[in-house]
C-alpha cells in the first residue's frame, strides 16, 4: 500500500550555504519578511496539538507537553517564520487516529505544525523499542524538509532517541544542533543500580549503553544544550565526559497562563468525579499528580498520610495518576504501582478519605488544582528524582502550595517563587508532619498562594523562555528564510558535468570488485546498465582513495562508472570527466581542521601515518601499528573531542582507520546523491560487500549484501530497512539484488504494506544491521 504522508511536493533546488546574516526580519520599508525556520525533533510518546494524554504510559508525559507549548510559543514569536515538530507516525487501534495524521497544524499557531513521519512498524512501540528504527525516521524527516523547499536555521532535538536523528539531520543540512536531554542515562542507570537491579538486567530491560553512547556523541554535536535548572548542570550532565558548561544555557520551560490561573469561571466537573470518594469532600486536600511510575514515590505518600491520624483529621488525599481502564492490562511498572496504590488505601483503611479517580482528561488538569486550592489543600511532588517539575509551576499559577522533593527541579523553582517546602522524599513521616504543618498554618499559606501567582508569573511562562530561548541562539550562524525563490539547481553548480535524467541508481561497494569477480560477467552488467542509461545510473562507494578505484577499473578493463563515491564518502565525482562535486567538498569542509588532525594522529602511539602528500583533503588514513601501544578507537575520540576537533572515525579493519569531518560518511553522501539528483532513496539500490555497516546499508535505501555464508537467499527483518542477502556472491549476487527490487522495473521492496521511504511511496522490512548503535563509526 501507498500510503506516504502528503507533505508538501515542491523541492528546494539549492543547498544554500551557511548565513552569519543578523536575523532581522524588518525591511526599511517596514515591510515582514519572512524569518526563521526551526524544526523540533521528540520521537517517542503520543503527540498531538490538543487533548494530550498526559499519564497514559511512561512515554506520553511532561516531555510532549513541553515540545507542543514551545512549538506553540515559537511560532508566536516575530522573528519565527515556522515551526515544524517532527514525531513519529502512528497506525494503531488502540491509540487515537490522531497520530495517524500526517501533519497537524496547531490551532492557535497557524504558523506552527506536528508533522508525524513513519519509522518502523505502524504500531505504537515503548521508546526503548524505536532506537533500531530511528535511521529510517532520520530519512523521512530530512525528506520533509527538502520537500518545503525551506532550510532550517536549526534543529532543536528532545531526548536522546531524537537526538540521534537530530544529529543526522544537523550534519546533513549543515545547521546548528540544539538539545534538550529531559532525563539522562547514566542517571537512570545509578537510580537503577542503587535500587538493586543488576547491570546485566538494566542493560537487557533499557538498552542503556547504547542510549548513553548516543548522549555523549550529542552532546559533542550540539552548538546548545538547553537545562530547565543549574543543578541538572552540575550532578546530571557532569557525569558526562563529552559534556560542556559553556554550551549549556538554564532556560526554564513555562506554564501556560490562559489555561492556568486561580480564577475559577464555573462548575468543576471533577468536583463530582472526586465527590464518589469522600464522605467530606470540602475538607482541604492534598493532592498528588503524577503518572504511575515508581520514581514518583506515590506509595510513600500514602505512608505518611496513612500513618499520621492527626492529617487524615485535617485533610483529604487525591492521588491522579494516570489513566486506567483494567489495572490488568496496563504495562507492568504501571500495574505495579497502581496495584500497591490500591494495597495500601486498603491497608491503611483510607476508603472515604482517599480519592483515585481512573480517568481525566488535559483540560481537567487546571481544575484539579483549583479545586484544591479552594479547599486551601497543598500540592505535594514527592518523586525520588524530579529534573523539573512542571506540575509544580502549575499548581502554583492556581494558587495552590507546594511541597516537593528536595532533588533537582524544586529546589530552583521554590527558591525562585518562594511559594512552598522542599521535602525529603524517602522520610514518610517527616513528610506527614509537614503536610500537618502548611495545612495548620493559615498565614503561611496564604503567603504560598499569592507568591506563587506571583512568581510563575515573573519566572515561568512561555513568551519568557522564547526571549531568553532566541537570545542564546543569538550568537549562532543561523539561515534566514527570505521572499527570493531558488536558484539553479546545486548539481549543475557543484560541477556534475550534467544533471543526471535517471529516476534510480545502483551504488556497487568496491570491496566486492576485489574479489575473484567473474570480470565478463561484470562487463555485461555494466553493458545491462548503459543500456538504461536514461533511466539508471551507477556508481561505486569505497573507502579508498579515487586513484586506487581508478587503477582498479583499469586493470579490469572497465569503464568509470556515473558516480565514484571514494576516501569513506568524502569526495564525490562523476562520469568519465570526474568532475568533482565541490558543494560537496563545502558542505563537508565546513570547520574540518585537517592538520589538527594529522598532528594529533602523528602524537598518538602505536599509529603510523604516511605523508601528508598521500592522505586526503578531508580523510586522513591510519595505521594501528603496534597495537599494544595504541590507545584504542574510544579514547582517540575523546582526545580529538578534548581537542575541540569535530571529526568521525570510521574503522576500515582491525588495523586500519579514517578520520573525517562529521558531515562526511558513504551514506551521507548517499543521501546528498538522492537529494541533488532528485532520486528518491527508496531507488537507491546499494550492493554491500559482508564487510559493509549500517552506514552503508541502512536507513530508507534498497540494500543487499553479498558474502555473507547464506545458504539461500533471505531477507533479516528486525530494524528498519531490509537487508536481502542473496545465496549468490560477485556478479550474480549483484543481479539477484536487481531483480529481488525489480531493479529495472517498478524498483521497490517486495511485498510490503509498510510505510515508505523516500518519495517513492514504498516501505521496507527490516534488519538486524540497523539502528544507531550498529554503526562502525564514532563520533569525536
Amino acid at each position: 500500500m501507498n500510503d506516504t504522508p502528503a507533505h508538501v511536493k515542491e523541492r528546494a533546488a539549492e543547498t544554500r550555504p551557511e548565513s552569519t546574516a543578523d536575523p532581522m526580519l524588518e525591511s526599511r520599508s517596514g515591510e515582514r519578511k519572512p524569518g526563521l525556520y526551526i524544526v523540533l525533533i521528540s520521537v517517542h510518546g503520543l503527540i498531538r496539538g490538543s487533548e494530550l494524554e498526559l499519564g497514559r504510559d511512561a512515554d506520553t508525559g511532561g516531555q510532549t507537553l513541553y515540545v507542543v507549548e514551545l512549538a506553540r510559543a515559537l511560532a508566536k514569536h516575530p522573528v519565527v517564520s515556522r515551526v515544524d515538530l517532527i514525531t513519529r507516525l502512528v497506525r494503531d487501534d488502540r491509540v487515537s487516529a490522531d497520530y495517524a495524521q500526517p501533519e497537524e497544524p496547531l490551532a492557535d499557531a497557524p504558523n506552527a505544525r506536528i508533522v508525524r513521519v513513519p519509522a518502523g512498524p505502524d504500531e505504537y512501540l515503548p521508546k526503548e523499542q524505536l532506537w533500531d528504527h530511528l535511521d529510517s525516521l532520520s530519512d523521512h524527516a530530512l525528506d520533509y524538509i527538502r520537500q518545503t523547499g525551506l532550510k532550517p536555521a536549526l534543529v532543536h532535538s528532545h531526548y536522546a532517541d531524537a537526538g540521534y536523528v537530530g544529529m543526522r539531520l544537523s550534519l546533513q543540512l549543515g545547521v546548528p544542533l540544539v538539545h534538550t536531554g529531559h532525563s539522562l542515562g547514566r542517571v537512570k542507570r545509578q537510580r537503577l543500580l542503587a535500587s538493586g537491579e543488576s547491570a546485566k538486567v538494566i542493560e537487557q530491560k533499557y538498552a542503556l549503553s547504547r542510549r548513553i553512547r548516543v548522549e555523549e556523541e550529542v552532546l559533542a554535536a550540539s552548538s546548545l544544550v538547553v537545562v530547565s535548572t543549574q543543578d541538572e548542570i552540575e550532578t546530571q550532565y557532569g557525569l558526562y565526559d563529552w559534556a560542556d558548561p559553556s554550551r549549556m544555557q538554564v532556560i526554564p520551560p513555562g506554564v501556560d497562563l490562559t489555561r492556568f490561573d486561580p480564577k475559577i469561571t464555573g462548575p468543576m466537573p471533577v468536583a463530582d468525579e472526586l465527590a464518589r470518594f469522600l464522605r467530606e469532600p470540602d475538607k482541604p486536600a492534598i493532592l498528588a499528580l503524577s503518572r504511575p511510575d515508581e520514581r514518583k514515590n506515590i506509595a510513600t505518600l500514602i505512608h505518611a498520610y496513612g500513618g499520621n491520624p492527626a492529617l487524615q483529621e485535617v485533610a483529604n488525599l487525591v492521588i491522579v495518576a494516570g489513566n486506567r481502564d483494567d489495572i490488568r492490562d496496563m504495562d507492568p511498572g504501571s500495574r505495579q504501582v497502581l496495584t500497591e496504590i490500591l494495597l495500601l488505601i486498603d491497608r491503611y483503611d483510607l476508603y472515604g478519605k482517599a480519592a483515585y479517580p481512573r480517568h481525566h482528561q488535559s483540560q481537567d488538569v487546571p481544575d484539579f488544582y483549583r479545586w484544591t486550592a479552594e479547599r486551601r489543600g497543598v500540592f505535594i511532588n514527592p518523586a525520588l528524582t524530579e529534573p523539573f517539575g512542571l506540575t509544580l509551576i502549575e499548581a502554583a499559577a492556581c494558587g495552590l502550595p507546594i511541597l516537593a522533593t528536595e532533588d533537582g527541579g524544586p529546589r530552583d523553582i521554590i527558591r525562585a517563587c518562594k511559594n512552598g517546602e522542599l521535602i525529603n522524599p524517602l522520610d514518610a513521616e517527616g513528610m506527614g508532619q509537614q503536610l500537618l504543618a502548611l495545612l495548620t498554618d493559615a498565614a503561611r499559606w496564604d503567603s504560598y498562594a499569592r507568591n506563587g501567582i506571583k512568581g510563575v508569573r515573573h519566572h515561568y511562562t512561555w513568551p519568557a523562555h522564547v526571549e531568553h530561548y532566541l537570545e542564546a541562539l543569538a550568537s549562532m550562524p543561523l539561515y534566514q528564510q527570505t521572499s527570493t525563490p531558488t536558484g539553479t539547481t546545486e548539481a549543475a553548480a557543484n560541477g556534475s558535468s550534467t544533471p543526471m535524467t535517471a529516476d534510480r541508481m545502483i551504488l556497487i561497494d568496491d570491496r566486492i570488485l576485489n574479489t575473484d569477480i567473474d570480470v565478463a560477467a561484470l562487463r555485461e552488467l555494466i553493458a545491462l546498465l548503459r543500456r538504461h542509461r536514461r533511466q539508471v545510473a551507477y556508481g561505486l562507494v569505497s573507502d579508498r582513495p579515487r586513484h586506487d578505484i581508478l587503477a582498479l577499473l583499469k586493470k579490469q578493463g572497465l569503464v568509470v562508472p556515473d558516480v565514484l563515491i571514494t576516501r569513506g564518502g568524502t569526495q564525490i565525482h562523476y562520469g568519465a570527466r570526474l568532475s568533482r562535486d565541490k558543494g560537496w567538498s563545502r558542505h563537508i569542509g565546513y570547520d574540518w581542521q585537517g592538520d589538527r588532525v594529522y598532528e594529533l594522529l602523528a602524537e598518538t602511539p602505536g599509529v603510523r601515518l604516511s605523508g601528508r602528500s598521500h592522505q586526503g583533503v578531508y580523510a586522513i588514513h591510519g595505521l594501528i601499528e603496534d597495537a599494544d601501544a595504541f590507545i584504542g578507537l574510544e579514547d582517540l575520540a575523546d582526545r580529538l573531542h578534548q581537542a575541540d576537533i569535530p571529526a568521525r572515525i570510521t574503522v576500515l579493519n582491525k588495523n586500519e582507520f579514517l578520520v573525517t569531518p562529521q558531515r562526511a560518511s558513504k551514506g551521507f553522501a548517499i543521501r546528498y546523491l538522492a537529494d541533488q539528483h532528485d532520486i528518491p532513496l527508496m531507488h537507491m539500490l546499494v550492493v554491500g560487500s559482508a564487510e559493509a555497516d549500517n552506514d552503508l546499508l541502512g536507513g530508507n535505501v534498497l540494500s543487499a549484501q553479498l558474502g555473507t555464508d547464506t545458504q539461500s537467499a533471505s531477507v533479516v527483518q528486525s530494524a528498519d530497512n531490509s537487508i536481502y542477502y542473496p545465496s549468490a556472491c560477485g556478479v550474480a549476487g549483484i543481479r539477484a539484488a536487481m531483480d529481488f527490487y525489480d531493479f529495472l522495473g517498478e524498483c521497490r521492496a517486495p511485498s510490503t504494506d509498510q510505510e515508505s521511504g523516500g518519495r517513492s511511496g514504498e516501505s521496507k522490512p527490516t534488519t538486524e544491521a540497523s539502528g544507531p548503535a550498529s554503526s562502525k563509526e564514532t563520533e569525536a
